[in-house]
């Protein structure tokens, strides 16, 4: 795999970062501030943000952004990040894939939507620098992290609340084989190009939320149900 698939999968596993803008109160400095994101079918991060937020402000004024993400693992200096530097620039937030997208993931900011005052950004790469560890790093383009928006970006929907409902022990039996995770509830929650997300859970253990990589990029439903099927059999003793 080379370093700009590992960083397009290291996005897309990713659902925090820092975001830094250029403050407006305080010219010449970067403001830093926690931003929860998902990742949408372009390869670009959402960011869900109020105009009363000082980074929203910031962004108003510059739309030059840089958001960081890091691997939760102990050792920051040893393990994985991703510099992304891009425009923020405000997206359609009646876009119902896109709202449905980021609420499967964050169900509890569905009260944010009923204010007026927050509104989806969307963070277009214009270059990245991924750290995958030590001796193994780079810059790459912001083209290189992302794709053309594909046809599975409108079957999206369709594909979880298929495999929800009919496939529910394919999920937990995905849980189990790669990640080792013995689930009672398992839900699918996202599907992308490059892998899908499934929160797990339990009587036992909080929800959690399990990325799942395909060994080939797919771009449609047809493509996506060949790649669950091949896991599927890959599960089976």
């Amino acid at each position: 795999m080379n370093l700009s698939t590992e960083a397009r999968q290291f996005l897309h596993r990713s659902r925090k970062g820092v975001l830094s803008t250029h403050s407006a109160r305080f010219a010449g400095y970067p403001f830093g501030s926690i931003a929860p994101f998902v990742v949408d079918h372009t390869g670009c991060p959402i960011i869900l943000i109020s105009t009363l937020a000082e980074h929203t402000k910031n962004i108003l004024q510059n739309p030059n952004v840089s958001l960081i993400v890091l691997d939760d693992a102990d050792d920051m200096q040893a393990n994985a990040r991703l510099t992304v530097l891009g425009q923020a620039l405000a997206a359609d937030k009646t876009d119902a894939d896109l709202r449905a997208r980021y609420l499967r993931y964050f169900p509890q900011a569905a009260g944010y939507f009923d204010m007026h005052d927050f509104s989806f950004y969307r963070i277009t790469p214009v270059q990245a620098r991924y750290i995958a560890g030590f001796g193994k790093m780079g810059w790459e383009e912001g083209t290189a992290l992302t794709t053309p928006l594909p046809p599975l970006a409108q079957q999206e929907t369709g594909i979880i609340e298929h495999m929800n409902a009919d496939h529910a022990d394919n999920l937990r039996a995905y849980c189990q084989h790669f990640h080792q995770v013995d689930t009672e509830q398992a839900e699918m929650i996202g599907i992308d190009s490059l892998g899908f997300d499934v929160r797990a859970s339990s009587a036992h253990q909080p929800p959690t939320i399990l990325r799942f990589e395909f060994e080939q990029a797919i771009q449609d439903a047809m493509q996506a149900r060949q790649a669950l099927v091949a896991m599927a059999k890959a599960c089976r003793p």
